[in-house]
């Protein structure tokens, strides 16, 4: 069992509402509770069973609870997992993750905690809480990247995400960017994934993440910046936002990559204004993600 870590940033008492925000990630589960400042209030994670999931959700989003004080327990709960989803059925099939596959998770959850559950991409959740208490507060038109162990995206346009018919706008991994390129997880060639995606990468040189070579991080920026400059000639963003845990190994020649086949590739006027920003740490984490999907489905839906 994991020890608990209650985290009291900025608590301020009185604050009308909280979210239970949970987070499925390859390496780990993480649970906690997020106030509407977006300041994180108490949080718990465990490692990723291989089998078994929920029992060890459901442990330790029971701690998480427990631990939570009376005026601050949660009116609503948000997931962010990796995608694809299936939002109308409330099931999970995230990549990578084969444990969770299928799971009718929406509906298991809201026995569970008897709460409200919204459940979107990890790439959603991340352009949520950049727009609500991150690097692109206030923006209406933007496009978010999140570079992890698949790469995802969300799309807010006009204030709104976008979600589409099973909700996986934004789900980006296996968009083909090389036609007759590396073959992908999913039996494709040439996708996204299959060149920036860190998973793909470790197995392409059988090395850590740390010792990538510079023409790999290279060739990944240049993909990245195809997919980025495809996207936003569809989505019409304003601003264009990079973050996620590849940035942490990729380096500075990455971002160079990215934004000079971006604006190889972007040559009309008005995509040539849209503002690029590669974040680092400053990036919002997973639970306040999770949190952001509970506030908008709350707030927006």
């Amino acid at each position: 069992m994991s020890t608990l870590d209650r985290v009291q940033i900025r608590y301020l008492s009185g604050v009308r509402e909280s979210y239970l925000a949970i987070d499925l990630g390859a390496q780990r589960l993480a649970a906690g509770v997020v106030d509407s400042n977006g300041d994180l209030i108490i949080r718990d994670r465990v490692a990723a069973p291989s089998r078994h999931a929920w029992p060890v959700l459901a442990g330790l989003i029971g701690r998480v609870l427990a631990a939570t004080p009376n005026d601050m327990m949660p009116s609503r709960c948000g997931v962010s997992c990796v995608g694809p989803i299936d939002a109308r059925s409330g099931e999970i099939m995230p990549a990578h993750l084969p444990v969770w596959a299928g799971f009718t998770l929406q509906a298991q959850l809201a026995e569970e905690v008897g709460l409200p559950v919204a459940i979107r991409t990890s790439g959603q959740g991340f352009a949520l809480a950049e727009a609500w208490c991150g690097s692109a507060v206030g923006e209406t038109d933007l496009l978010a990247i999140l570079m992890s162990d698949v790469v995802e995206a969300g799309v807010i346009s006009g204030g709104r995400l976008l979600r589409g018919h099973r909700g996986n706008v934004g789900c980006i991994a296996h968009m083909v960017v090389e036609p007759e390129g590396k073959m992908c997880s999913c039996g494709v060639r040439g996708c996204v994934d299959a060149y920036v995606g860190l998973r793909a990468m470790e197995e392409e040189t059988n090395r850590t993440l740390e010792r990538t070579p510079v023409a790999l991080i290279e060739r990944a920026g240049i993909m990245l910046g195809r997919a980025v400059a495809s996207l936003s000639a569809i989505s019409d963003p304003s601003q264009v936002l990079i973050g996620g845990r590849a940035l942490y190994y990729f380096g500075q020649g990455f971002e160079i990559a990215v934004r000079r086949e971006i604006a190889e590739r972007s040559r009309l006027g008005h995509l040539r204004r849209m503002k690029l920003t590669v974040l680092g740490p400053e990036a919002t984490s997973p639970l306040i993600r999770a949190a952001a999907i509970a506030r908008s489905f709350a707030t927006h839906e």
